[in-house]
């Protein structure tokens, strides 16, 4: 059985057997459930090749619809990142030409003419088809990528901003009326000291190396775990303290007062900051548009497989209508019986065998064996719920 999530599409004969069936399928799919919707879905006419062209295009098709459906996916993945994971947007954005996915299956879906020309090949239409997706994907990671990499800086900058005094920035907590400016032979080390050892600080920092000057020590700031203090020494004892204070568990930091390179910061954060939200706009536009891009393609692709298996199901003339279910998942099932019921009249077509009305159902009846583990009595292609 398919997926009671995912949209089905199902190709059956054009033929006298199947004069009025939508008219009379679409109040027994309702009985089921009121939340099945049902939809004729027309499949163009494509120029049939050769049967090795057609067992080629089989085999093919199942891979091209995995990395087609994984595009998709990811650009949907990408979206919600971008939104938060918020569901009311995404769903603003998971739209083609402007309307819902199951608007574009389910209202009038028709084939693109005007990009993939049914008087082409089909090998040349899957081509076509794989070339606009394969550059969607490499628009997406290439776009991607650029904005990973600014939002990675710009994360990385505001996490110095935020963080006990021991790890964070000082340029915003510190001013000039806190250093030693100008001397020679001083200069002012900043101390991040635990809160559970400021009364020790007090006690030893005169002491814990020569040239201390005395009764320097002043309070800048304090967080829950750590008070920073200023403290003047003499230069040359500088690695001297250093030491000491690490053998006491007080966190030196490394910082040197400079408005040059404060400024210099405050710009670099600003301009990461501009710098991500333009990118953000353009990852966001771009995927919206590459999401209606690729369902599109996608779709095109299921139906080029309907075409391709209806063909070698049900053999020539190659003349394929369609259904599109969008089922309850609720009563999937039950709906799924209701359509094997419906198209019960396609079985023993689909097990003639050999020797039948010409060599159209002699090579279906080669081709079926290897078909029946994989498909139903009628041909199926399904549209997941990505967006979901």
């Amino acid at each position: 059985m398919p997926s009671d999530q995912s949209t089905w599409l199902i190709a059956y004969p054009q033929d006298g057997d199947a004069e009025g069936l939508f008219e009379e399928l679409s109040p027994k799919l309702a009985q089921q459930s009121k939340a099945n919707v049902a939809a004729s879905f027309p499949i163009p006419t494509f120029k049939t090749g050769t049967l090795d062209g057609l067992i080629s295009l089989s085999e093919d098709l199942p891979k091209q619809e995995n990395f087609f459906t994984a595009t998709v996916a990811k650009t949907v993945d990408t979206l919600r990142n971008l939104l938060n994971n918020d569901p009311s947007k995404l769903n603003q954005h998971v739209l083609v030409n402007e309307e819902p996915v199951d608007g574009y299956i389910l209202k009038g879906w028709k084939w693109n003419e005007g990009r993939y020309g049914v008087q082409r090949g089909l090998r040349d239409i899957v081509d076509a088809l794989n070339k606009e997706m394969t550059s969607i994907d490499a628009a997406m990671k290439a776009k991607l990528a650029n904005y990973n990499l600014v939002k990675g800086s710009l994360v990385q900058m505001q996490r110095k901003k935020t963080g006990n005094l021991s790890v964070r920035s000082l340029a915003d907590v510190v001013s000039k009326e806190d250093f030693v400016q100008d001397s020679e032979y001083l200069e002012t080390v900043l101390v991040a000291v635990p809160k559970s050892s400021v009364k020790d600080w007090s006690s030893k920092y005169e002491r814990l190396s020569s040239m201390v000057v005395p009764r320097s020590s002043k309070s800048i700031a304090s967080d829950d775990e750590y008070t920073l203090f200023a403290v003047v020494i003499f230069r040359r004892v500088h690695d001297e303290f250093i030491q000491k204070c690490r053998e006491n568990k007080f966190i030196v930091r490394d910082f040197v007062y400079s408005e040059e390179e404060m400024a210099k910061q405050h710009e670099e954060l600003e301009t990461a900051d501009t710098t991500e939200k333009e990118l953000w706009t353009e990852l966001l536009r771009l995927s919206r548009t590459n999401f209606s891009e690729s369902i599109q393609i996608l779709v095109h692709l299921k139906v080029v497989r309907l075409f391709v298996e209806s063909v070698l199901r049900y053999g020539l003339p190659a003349n394929y209508t369609g259904l599109a279910v969008k089922p309850d998942s609720k009563s999937a099932k039950r709906t799924f019986g209701a359509l094997q019921t419906q198209f019960s009249y396609l079985r023993p077509r689909s097990n003639r065998a050999k020797g039948g009305k010409g060599g159209n159902d002699e090579f279906v009846g080669e081709y079926q064996t290897l078909m029946e583990q994989e498909f139903f009595d009628f041909v199926l292609c399904e549209v997941g719920w990505i967006v979901y």
